[in-house]
């Protein structure tokens, strides 16, 4: 495939010419378009009072119009340039152009990249650039003054309108900017707080069941040691793959070829769960299908949490059951437990921190919504529900 190192070699050989150029392509054709309109006004006016066109006048005229090529560089520069050359012009020849093209670009150019104490002389200078027409006012002593005068107010307008527009607009990237900076930051701790509180949790008591029954069951103490092992490996593995992403930088980021934890991967943390002592059932209900990533993650992560927090608050003798289901225009996760956590005597409710605000993050992206609160009876109830996609919805 000869495309795919097209730009590696730009960068690191030869620049094309039109690269190399100290112009863009739109200035060129700024340039040619202000030197193209001065010359056809140039020659029509040399005919009408002259009855002949000027060669050296033509040239005057092209030279100005293509000085503008340095205006972005120079615009102060290309400006007196252009003055110069329209003076000229003005005071050699009978000619009935005032404000011309590349007087009015130069004179914009000024206006959008200099303070007022650079383009008001620039202003003046182009308002009084008419009096000093070797044609006679014969409409009137003061219409062509007035009328470049206006002609000069419009252009600083427009510079000033357009300067004020993209403070506008650069205001409102660095918002947008800020805001992905914003976002970014609480999806990753979102990242790292359900991959912290999960596994830590789930090892610390796993920890605290092998501790219990290392004198009487060392056998059962010695598979939950095992499993501790392979929790830390999977935490320390899921932590490397999330610091990779900080430490990306620019072009030489490479995104990580590890799937995303989805619905797939759900009997793996009911069966930690059950491991870590907490009995869970795990069902779905409906027609299986394949949903994004984003929303299998969720989903994953939504069951994560509410799993832990059945762990930890749940006490001794809970039971919770994990329910997905698959309906026409959505999908439900439903986590609930049995145990006494929720009313119990400290009054904390589960998921009342970073967990519950996680998931109301993750589950809002996908234009869901989430229940959070008692269940009937005793114990705790997490419930989300993920619209389908509305190209997929379409279909049922």
């Amino acid at each position: 495939m000869p495309t795919a190192h097209a730009e590696p070699a730009a960068k690191h050989g030869t620049l094309p010419f039109a690269e190399a150029l100290p112009w863009t392509r739109n200035d060129a054709l700024v340039a040619v378009g202000a030197a193209a309109l001065d010359l056809i006004g140039f020659t029509l006016s040399s005919h009408d009072t002259q009855g002949f066109v000027p060669v050296t006048g033509c040239l005057l005229m092209t030279v100005s119009g293509l000085a503008l090529l340095a205006r972005r560089r120079a615009p102060v520069l290309t400006f007196a340039a252009v003055l110069a050359l329209g003076l000229t012009v003005h005071l050699s020849w009978p000619v009935g152009q005032g404000l011309n093209a590349s007087m009015i670009v130069a004179l914009y150019s000024v206006v959008r990249v200099r303070g007022a104490a650079v383009y008001v002389p620039a202003v003046l200078a182009s308002a009084v650039l008419p009096l000093a027409a070797r044609e006679p006012w014969s409409q009137g002593p003061l219409l062509k003054p007035a009328a470049n005068g206006a002609a000069v107010l419009f252009v600083v307008a427009a510079g000033l309108v357009m300067n004020r527009w993209q403070r506008e607009v650069d205001a409102h990237r660095g918002l947008l900017a800020e805001r992905a900076v914003a976002d970014e930051r609480r999806r990753i701790a979102r990242e790292m707080h359900d991959i912290v509180a999960h596994h830590v949790t789930t090892m610390q008591l796993m920890a605290g069941g092998a501790r219990a029954n290392l004198d009487r069951n060392p056998e059962i103490a010695r598979d939950a040691l095992i499993t501790l092992e392979g929790l830390g490996r999977t935490a320390l593995h899921e932590m490397r793959e999330l610091l990779d992403v900080l430490r990306a930088d620019g072009d030489t980021r490479e995104a990580s070829t590890a799937p995303q934890p989805g619905i797939a991967d759900l009997d793996r943390i009911v069966a930690e769960s059950r491991e870590a002592g907490l009995p869970t059932e795990f069902d779905v209900r409906g027609a299986p299908r394949q949903l994004p990533g984003g929303m299998q993650l969720t989903v994953f992560r939504v069951v994560q949490e509410a799993l832990t927090n059945a762990r930890k608050h749940g006490g001794s003798g809970a039971h919770a059951r994990v329910r997905l289901t698959y309906a026409d225009h959505e999908t439900v996760v439903d986590v609930r437990d049995d145990g006494e956590g929720a009313a119990g005597s400290s009054g904390a409710v589960p998921g009342s921190g970073y967990g519950l605000i996680g998931m109301r993050e993750r589950v809002a992206l996908h234009g869901g919504s989430l229940w959070t609160g008692r269940s009937e009876g005793r114990g705790y109830r997490v419930t989300a529900r993920l619209p389908l996609p509305k190209e997929e919805g379409a279909l049922r």
